[in-house]
């Protein structure tokens, strides 16, 4: 038998050395995003849009690189929005939502917390890409976020799981692997379809009563897959395809994240209900 242990152990650091050349970091980390924008603690909700916006970054996100874009479009209209960072691992900068979600959910609550006092709002409204559209279900659940969030807006949330296009099927036959996995970045394996954290999280239903549930999902989407994973059942659930709004949006995980103006259109929807619009491809100019 090959010593997989041994070809393994270096997995978290090749995966880790993988992302810093794929995805863009940012040329310089600041210990929050920019006040001119967004995480503007003097920002008081408007009688139009009452409740701050959390914006709940991805694996290996941060509180700035993800929502470059996401954050001003949503400043623009008049909304007080505001990011963390959760899910740091020690000695590894920039990339976070690799630490256990259970924590990392802890870490959300404390900053619900946090910005609900100081915008005086009772409740708040959580947007997430990735990860980040799954993890704040845990807070809801089982951490008393249902009685401090009005809606949750998951893009490309991995709800039930991904199989990572058939790639984590292959973990079994790799002795020590799944053990390496949750050890040296336990919020990975979180993720994968049929992980402890994951059954815990689904049992017993996919929502809470009194929160409003929107998840937007592209078919292209590579990383969290099947992509039909990411929906959610439940009373108050609104379940987005793209491509059934625009057929021509070619968007995959990482696009319906960090740029993609018809998915921010369809977060708008769901932020302010009352005042929707039909999100088609020309709301790319919205």
């Amino acid at each position: 038998m090959l010593p997989w242990n041994r070809v393994l152990r270096p997995l978290a650091a090749l995966l880790l050395a993988a992302a810093v050349a794929v995805v863009p970091a940012a040329t310089a980390q600041a210990a929050s995003a920019p006040s001119s924008g967004w995480n503007n603690y003097s920002c008081k909700p408007s009688a139009a849009h009452p409740r701050p916006v959390v914006l709940v970054h991805g694996t290996f996100g941060n509180s700035v690189d993800n929502w470059l874009a996401l954050a001003p479009y949503l400043t623009s209209r008049g909304y007080c929005v505001f990011s963390l960072d959760y899910g740091q691992l020690p000695g590894v900068p920039l990339f976070n939502g690799l630490g256990p979600i259970d924590k990392s959910a802890a870490q959300l609550q404390v900053f619900v917390d946090k910005v609900l006092a100081a915008t005086g709002a009772a409740k708040a409204d959580l947007v997430g890409h990735s990860q980040g559209g799954m993890m704040p279900r845990y807070y809801l659940k089982f951490l008393g976020g249902a009685a401090k969030v009005n809606a949750l807006v998951g893009i490309a949330p991995d709800n039930h799981g991904t199989t990572l296009s058939g790639l984590a099927n292959l973990l079994p036959y790799f002795p020590g692997a799944a053990d390496l996995l949750s050890s040296a970045t336990p919020g990975l394996a979180d993720q994968v379809a049929g992980s402890a954290l994951l059954t815990k999280l689904n049992a017993g239903g996919d929502t809470v009563p009194g929160v409003h549930y929107t998840v937007i999902a592209t078919k292209y989407d590579e990383v969290v897959t099947p992509y039909t994973s990411q929906f959610l059942s439940g009373s108050d659930v609104h379940n987005v395809l793209l491509q059934n709004l625009c057929g021509l949006d070619l968007s995959e995980h990482v696009a319906i994240g960090i740029f993609d103006r018809i998915a921010y259109h369809e977060v708008a929807n769901a932020l302010d209900p009352a005042h929707a619009s039909a999100t088609t491809c020309a709301s790319v100019f919205s």
